[in-house]
């Protein structure tokens, strides 16, 4: 069964005046953009300003009516992976990320993620640490290399470019191990829906 190139979105986690993580975002986007086994696409949380999620019901039964949760999901169900750029706020990361991931769950199903973290010292790692806490419920299948960027405000020269070139070299690696796991889930998301058809069909 064919695959076609990884959908992958990179997910700008914050929404605040003043992110740094925009500039962080576009750096790592047009690293992607010069690789040919991916189609890299940055979305922006402040193009889904979502409401905050107070359904009485699970998404895992059925997401809202909501017209900016169905843009949400069906952006969402284009990818075939997810990388995250979050911010540290308080050893966590932003509400507004948390809050898109729970209004939904089968549109994660099945996908690899990783993550791109910045901040102060710590580089954003405990952020990181705990969107991985939350990512194995929503069915992600994440990947072990991680870009951590410390002291982010001074991280990046006048050329857009990180003072450190050790994080390029993570952050292609990164992208390597996403692209891989989202062609091998890419067999099996096409698998699962062949069966699911028979089974209709059959029905």
């Amino acid at each position: 069964m064919s695959t076609r190139t990884p959908r992958i979105q990179l997910i700008l986690g914050s929404t605040r005046e003043g992110r740094a993580g925009e500039q962080v975002a576009q750096w790592f986007a047009h690293l992607a953009a010069e690789r040919d086994d991916v189609e890299i696409e940055l979305v922006d949380l402040r193009e889904f300003p979502l409401p905050f999620f107070d359904s009485p019901v699970s998404p895992k039964r059925r997401i809202g009516d909501d017209p900016r949760i169905q843009a949400w999901a069906a952006k969402v169900a284009e990818a075939d992976g997810y990388i995250f750029v979050t911010p540290e706020y308080n050893y966590g990361y932003p509400a507004v990320l948390k809050n898109a991931l729970d209004h939904l769950y089968y549109q994660w199903n099945d996908k690899p993620v990783g993550f791109v973290g910045y901040g102060g010292i710590a580089g954003g790692i405990r952020a990181v640490q705990q969107l991985r806490q939350v990512v194995v419920e929503l069915g992600l299948a994440q990947v072990r290399t991680q870009v951590l960027i410390p002291k982010v405000f001074t991280a990046f020269g006048d050329d857009g470019q990180p003072v450190d070139a050790m994080h390029a070299t993570t952050a292609s690696a990164l992208l390597d191990e996403v692209a891989d796991w989202a062609r091998m889930l890419q067999v099996k998301r096409n698998a699962d829906a062949s069966v699911d058809e028979l089974a209709t069909a059959s029905a």
